[in-house]
């Protein structure tokens, strides 16, 4: 990893979330360059990620939701081995710190939907030794705050971030970027 993920999210603050083949599709065409795969399987992943790689993106595959693969640090491996991504993100801390050992970037995505899931939040980034967090829902700015407040890592606010404003509040309320699958918040 020549840059660190910090870095490249200041240059990139717009990630690209993409859930299936019509997002890839657009994916292609877009000017994002840091792009989040949501979708796949052990049958199409290397491909999948050889497109983005032609395309010039810099690629982070979603672990968690990989079909034919178990939850097992293993996937992370398959992973390095056996495609070009340049990272991978979990909501699984062992999933995030399997991918740092091997020298993918890692991100660690977190689902707060509670205060127990935000009190939790940093000790399990301390496990994790994630290079980003991702909270989603990322269109509470107020929470945004909080929890940048807690971590020594970039935050990237993803989830129901759906217009102009949620990307500007986000931001602003100090989010280092933002993850969207909506294309139209791809072009800001």
């Amino acid at each position: 990893m020549p840059t660190p993920l910090a870095t490249l999210l200041e240059d990139h603050p717009i990630v690209a979330s993409v859930k299936d083949e019509a997002g890839l599709k657009a994916v292609l065409e877009a000017e994002c360059k840091v792009v989040f795969l949501l979708y796949g399987s052990v049958l199409d992943l290397t491909e999948t990620v050889a497109t983005l790689k032609a395309a010039g993106k810099i690629v982070f595959v979603n672990v968690d939701l990989l079909e034919g693969f178990g939850g097992k640090e293993i996937v992370v491996r398959y992973v390095k081995e056996r495609t070009e991504a340049d990272g991978v993100l979990s909501s699984k801390a062992h999933m995030v710190r399997a991918a740092r050992e091997l020298g993918l970037y890692a991100v660690h995505r977190f689902f707060l939907i509670d205060s127990m899931s935000y009190r939790n939040l940093a000790k399990h980034v301390a496990m994790s030794k994630a290079d980003s967090v991702e909270i989603l829902p990322g269109c509470m700015p107020r929470v945004i705050g909080w929890v940048v407040a807690d971590i020594d890592v970039p935050l990237i606010a993803g989830g129901l971030v759906c217009d102009r404003d949620d990307v500007i509040a986000a931001l602003g309320a100090g989010a280092a970027a933002i993850a969207s699958s909506n294309q139209e918040v791809w072009t800001m």
